[in-house]
């Protein structure tokens, strides 16, 4: 039987009507920010199913922008997200997509860009309660939840990287979690996830970066 706590029932602590159009959707945009560097210049919203057809009404579309803004699902300023986002210089703009059916009901895509040009898509799943998952970065399908501190290395599929990965964790005392590895293909883009206990060392990070075939790291503190 599974455990289900009494905050399963009572549900987050969030600005807004639903647990899983406006406190998921700020947790899923909350989360996607936290995986790309620098200021945001641009973002680009895609819903899905029933964020689609409600989010002007659950007030969707203001808890995304004021997750990506870095606003936790009680913040206050929510309710603003739209002239807050305007004031900052950042562009944003939403798109229904209404063909793709063979998904979850409450899915966004979110596309970032930074000052620098980098961008960065990332789809995620609002699943009940204020809860979220993360199943795409870029074109490869991932699976983790945000609940644990959450290290994302980008690598090439080449033998020895997942071992270098566990080294530097390891030389640094981290308890891992979780582990999981996805891949495009074999030889192709990878992505390993670590889901840590604890806070990951930003030093970890940064050894992992000097193996050869690790194109980028993304650390996700909790």
């Amino acid at each position: 039987m599974s455990f289900i706590s009494v905050f399963d029932v009572l549900g987050p602590n969030m600005i807004g009507p639903s647990s899983s159009h406006t406190a998921g959707a700020a947790a899923i945009a909350l989360l996607a920010r936290k995986m790309l560097n620098g200021r945001l210049s641009s973002v680009n919203f895609t819903l899905y199913g029933s964020f689609a057809r409600t989010y002007k009404g659950h007030g969707t579309d203001r808890a995304l922008l004021g997750g990506i803004m870095g606003f936790s699902t009680d913040d206050r300023r929510i309710p603003d997200s739209f002239a807050i986002a305007e004031a900052q210089g950042l562009s944003f703009h939403f798109t229904v997509n209404d063909r793709e059916t063979e998904i979850h009901p409450n899915t966004v895509d979110i596309l970032m860009t930074n000052d620098s040009g980098k961008e960065l898509l990332v789809r995620g799943e609002s699943v009940g309660g204020g809860k979220i998952r993360i199943t795409r970065i870029d074109q490869v399908e991932v699976d983790f939840t945000g609940e644990y501190s959450t290290l994302i290395v980008i690598q090439k599929d080449k033998p020895g990287v997942i071992a270098h990965i566990t080294r530097c964790l390891s030389e640094r005392s981290v308890n891992i979690a979780f582990m999981k590895l996805y891949r495009e293909e074999k030889g192709c883009t990878a992505y390993s996830i670590v889901e840590s206990d604890g806070p990951l060392p930003p030093a970890a990070a940064e050894e992992i970066r000097k193996n050869p075939h690790v194109k980028d790291v993304m650390l996700v503190q909790i």
